[in-house]
Parts: structure tokens; C-alpha cells; sequence
């Protein structure tokens, strides 16, 4: 049976997140404002509800849930091979509207869907989402919406969209405030040097590159960066060859 609760009550919110930290635990859904858009969660380490998130929006397993989690300490034990561009990026905007794409750890027992062995993570910047994710720990969060429809900017919203999908909806209000304007999270593929932002949103470009000037924007590559060549090596090559094509055949004979 769907529970809506108002979080802006606090004896309501109390018992709201208590009844979440329980449904979470009996593999159900739950709906909860963050600081971007409210977002529909489950348990990210148990396949069954993370397959019910999906089947609720829609959404087959070739769009996987990001993972929402409560501090920046839990990026160690969900993530490995962190590039130090990527820790520096945390430090600065979490909690906050930044998603960092990392190489999940393969000793994890989860099933968030095709992730091909990355796990997306982030810490959102709102009171409700983080004591809830206190209580229950990493989260496979999406935004709560039919997918291909508006994202919802209250738990009602959510619930008009979601209905009988979700056991327990948290409401928390305009979310973002009033005046601001509803952008997702920014997406940084931190799997490889350089970093690329993959989805623009929140944070701008120009914010990250005060913290790691070299990340690259949607759609940019890397600049292409030119061997300076040796005189010896201008004088021994021939004229209208290049250093590349002068360059010897790999050696294919037989080694002991």
C-alpha cells in the first residue's frame, strides 16, 4: 500500500523515513526530493528492486540507475582505479549536482543493469536525501518519472506518474527551491585521463576547470599533442616522408 508523508512536519518526517528505511530493506521503491529533481530509489545491492525501479519508469536495463550515497568516504568501497582529477572533483562539488562515472569495484554483489563494470555515483546536496541514505545506505536513485516524461519536482507529481510502483513517497517541497531552475546533474566520465563531461547540467565546465583545468567538454577531444623531433632525426628522414612513416615495421620473428 502507497504512504506519502510531509517532511516539512517533523513528526511526519520521522516517521517517513522510518517506513523508506523499511521498504528499502524489503527490496520496494521509495520516492524522496533531492537537490536536483525527487528521484525514485531502491536497494542497490539487490537485483530484484532495482529490476522493479526500472519496470516503474520504463526503463529497460540498458539506461542503469546512478548510485546516490551518503559521504564521500563509501567512493573507496564502490569504486576502483579513482584518477586523483576524479577525488579532487568530490572534494570540491559533493554534496552537490556532479556525477563522477568510475570503474565499479568487482567484488560487488549488485545488478544495477549494462553498466559494463562502471558505477555512477554522487552525493545530492538535500536534508531529506541524506538522512534517508544515512539510514539505508547506497541507493540506486533515477528521476521519478514515466520515462519520457517531465521529471517530477514533488513527491505528488511523482506519485501522479509512479502511483501504486512505489510503497513510501517523501514530500519535501519544490525541489530545486523555488526560482531555481530544474538542471540534472552534470556527468563526468571519470573512467579514463583526461575527465569529459558527458552530460552537462549544473555544475558548468567552467567550474570544473577550476579544480582540474583539463577536463574536456560534451563532444571535445583531446588536443593532439606533437613530438618535438630531434635534429638527427630531421636530417635522417628522407624528404616528403614524416617521422611516422620512416618509422620500422614491427618485428614479427620468433623470440626465446
Amino acid at each position: 500500500m502507497t504512504t506519502s508523508y510531509d517532511c516539512t512536519a517533523a513528526g511526519q518526517r520521522a516517521a517517513g523515513l522510518e517506513h523508506a528505511q523499511r521498504a528499502i530493506r524489503e527490496h520496494k521503491c521509495v520516492v524522496f526530493p533531492t537537490d536536483t529533481v525527487y528521484g525514485i530509489a531502491a536497494d542497490a545491492f539487490s537485483p530484484l528492486a532495482v529490476t522493479l525501479l526500472l519496470a516503474s519508469k520504463g526503463r529497460s536495463r540498458k539506461m542503469p540507475p546512478p548510485v546516490l550515497i551518503p559521504r564521500l568516504n563509501a567512493l573507496e568501497g564502490l569504486a576502483t582505479d579513482v584518477p586523483a582529477e576524479a577525488r579532487r572533483l568530490a572534494e570540491a562539488f559533493w554534496p552537490g549536482g556532479l556525477t563522477l562515472i568510475l570503474h565499479a569495484q568487482p567484488s560487488l554483489d549488485w545488478d544495477l543493469g549494462d553498466t559494463k563494470g562502471t558505477v555512477a555515483l554522487r552525493i545530492p546536496a538535500d536534508d531529506v536525501a541524506q538522512d534517508l541514505l544515512t539510514l539505508t545506505g547506497p541507493l540506486a536513485v533515477s528521476s521519478a518519472n514515466r520515462t519520457g516524461q517531465a521529471a517530477a519536482q514533488t513527491a505528488a507529481e511523482a506519485e501522479a506518474q509512479l502511483a501504486e510502483s512505489v510503497e513510501v513517497y517523501l514530500e519535501g517541497g519544490l525541489r530545486p527551491s523555488e526560482g531555481a531552475e530544474a538542471l540534472p546533474s552534470t556527468i563526468v566520465d571519470a573512467t579514463a585521463v583526461p575527465l569529459r563531461v558527458v552530460r552537462q547540467g549544473a555544475i558548468s565546465l567552467e567550474r570544473l576547470r577550476e579544480v582540474v583545468p583539463d577536463v574536456l567538454g560534451v563532444g571535445e577531444e583531446p588536443a593532439a599533442v606533437e613530438t618535438p623531433r630531434t635534429p638527427e632525426q630531421t636530417a635522417n628522414t628522407p624528404t616528403g616522408t614524416s617521422p611516422e612513416s620512416s618509422a620500422a615495421a614491427p618485428d614479427d620473428s620468433p623470440r626465446n
